[in-house]
């Protein structure tokens, strides 16, 4: 089986890809190697799907239009696509927005009309954001709520993502699911994140930013749990025609104090808190339910903050030579 991925070099493409190679199976895997956050990072992973034998990676933009109309006449026998390219990072939104209508909006636009010509295609898998559910207050956050009240654009243009993509399945036939993240966490991960930021700022003396609210915190989700979560729902599609939505989360939101004081242990090092003003595009509090994909599949985090911090830790300090 053929497997197009979509941000291969990013932090859950990679993870994906290598996953899915280790199955066996054939994957392409598809970056645009942009600087939003350190490149060397991008293909410190590449460099670990390199040279497997089912692997090949093309550098292209996914919402280039005649890149991706001739990726899909090269092969035609791709049978899933799992869409993880995205102009990522909530409060960067706000200093560039065009870059996200582009890549997110487009760029789902493109590799839709891309799909229609693989008469092969049995499931569509793409990433949209627990960001979406914006100003919502209750929790947790169920797939059903009303999504209508976004708090960044960032969130705007993954819940068009998510529209254009139910309009696809009715119009076209094409069987997909959308994927609501939580804020995915673990070794290979994002610079930009929290969690990252404050490791960062924690082995260099510098001030960890924590912004103020005694209720802020993070259905955090190890990686590990999120890639054998895509990898169980690829394996299962909708009828064709049908469009799902799904929420991937740890089920357990923890105070981000929490996650500061792991990072503490596991690092070896004190933090130097600095307590700022929150802002107005951050959420105080994401929480997953998880009734939908537990009911498809039978889905569940297995990894604790603890044990996933640790692990994290243990890499950082690796790839860092720290």
């Amino acid at each position: 089986m053929k497997v197009l991925v979509t941000g291969a070099a990013g932090f859950i493409g990679f993870h994906v890809a290598n996953a899915l190679l280790a199955r066996g199976m054939d994957v392409v895997g598809v970056d645009t190697l942009n600087s939003y956050y350190d490149r060397s990072l991008k293909e410190a992973r590449l460099k670990q799907l390199d040279g497997q034998a089912n692997f090949l990676f093309l550098q292209m933009d996914v919402s280039d239009r005649d890149g991706m109309t001739s990726l899909v006449a090269a092969h035609p026998d791709i049978e899933i696509v799992i869409h993880l390219a995205a102009q990522a990072g909530v409060r960067y939104s706000l200093v560039d927005p065009y870059s996200y209508v582009q890549t997110n909006v487009m760029g789902q636009v493109v590799l839709l009309e891309a799909c229609r010509a693989l008469k092969e295609l049995k499931h569509f898998v793409y990433a949209s954001s627990s960001s979406v559910y914006g100003r919502n207050r209750s929790l947790p956050f169920r797939e059903d709520d009303r999504v209508d009240e976004p708090s960044s654009l960032y969130a705007v243009t993954k819940r068009a993502g998510e529209l254009t993509a139910s309009t696809y399945a009715y119009l076209y036939g094409i069987p997909q699911t959308g994927l609501r993240f939580f804020t995915v966490y673990g070794p290979w991960g994002r610079p930009d994140m929290a969690y990252y930021g404050f490791a960062d700022a924690i082995c260099t003396g510098k001030p960890v930013t924590l912004y103020e609210g005694a209720n802020l915190s993070r259905d955090f989700t190890y990686i590990d749990d999120i890639t054998a979560g895509i990898l169980d729902i690829m394996d299962l599609p909708p009828e064709k025609g049908q469009a799902r939505l799904l929420n991937l989360g740890g089920d357990r939101p923890e105070h981000v104090t929490a996650l500061i004081g792991l990072l503490e242990k596991y690092l070896g090092r004190s933090a130097r808190i600095e307590l700022r003003k929150r802002p107005v595009a951050d959420m105080e509090k994401t929480w997953a339910s998880l009734e939908g994909v537990r009911a498809l599949c039978g889905w569940t985090p297995k990894v604790s903050l603890e044990e996933g911090v640790m692990k994290f830790a243990a890499w950082y300090r690796e790839f860092h030579k720290i």
